[in-house]
């Protein structure tokens, strides 16, 4: 994404915002990196289960190794990605808020128009092995994280329970959060919606 300084934006609303805290937008990712959509099937595909004592694809398999619909089926669909994320200028550190991509159906948790999503949307990033271990605000509980670190897939994604509702079950979907798109709000008032209590795991 390209990262616009918000610096003369937030300069204007002082001191709402902390002398220090000079924010710009980060990127958003609503979709990983793969020809297809990045929905999960009910069933899954490709699990890897050809025996009844086998082993599932994620735990036998590194990132590398997986195919391209068992790379999508790891994306649990909590929409955690489409958060709109500010970043501190001075700091790196980055801010998720509660506001979300345009394309996001909020009450789905998917893109409205996965598709066209680069063509709309022109920061939209794709997730590949390298964005999974670079980029640090990526969610502690997002499946690619989970399986690259060793910490295996929670009982709420849906390759694990067999349905996609467990996500959202589980308050780990942004639909647990009280959000709004980011076409609703003026570039100043941006910082207004930083998550200070957001629980990442």
């Amino acid at each position: 994404m390209e990262r616009k300084s918000l610096k003369s934006q937030i300069s204007a609303v002082k001191p709402a915002t902390p002398a220090a805290l000079v924010l710009r937008p980060a990127p958003v990712i609503p979709a990983f990196d793969s020809a297809a959509k990045a929905t999960v099937p009910a069933p899954a595909p490709d699990t890897g289960l050809a025996a009844a004592d086998a082993k599932p694809f994620w735990e036998v398999k590194s990132l590398e190794q997986m195919t391209p619909s068992e790379w999508e089926s790891l994306c649990d669909g909590c929409g955690r990605c489409c958060l709109l994320k500010l970043e501190d200028e001075d700091t790196g550190d980055v801010h998720l808020t509660r506001l979300v991509c345009r394309l996001l159906d909020q009450g789905t948790c998917k893109c409205k128009d996965y598709p066209n999503r680069h063509t709309k949307v022109h920061d939209c990033l794709s997730i590949d092995v390298a964005k999974v271990r670079s980029l640090e605000w990526l969610p502690a509980s997002c499946g690619y994280r989970r399986v690259d670190e060793g910490r295996g897939l929670a009982w709420w994604h849906p390759l694990v329970s067999g349905t996609p509702e467990t996500v959202h079950e589980a308050g780990i979907s942004v639909r647990a959060l009280t959000t709004r798109s980011e076409t609703r709000v003026k570039p100043e008032s941006l910082h207004k919606y930083i998550i200070s209590d957001f629980i990442d795991g």
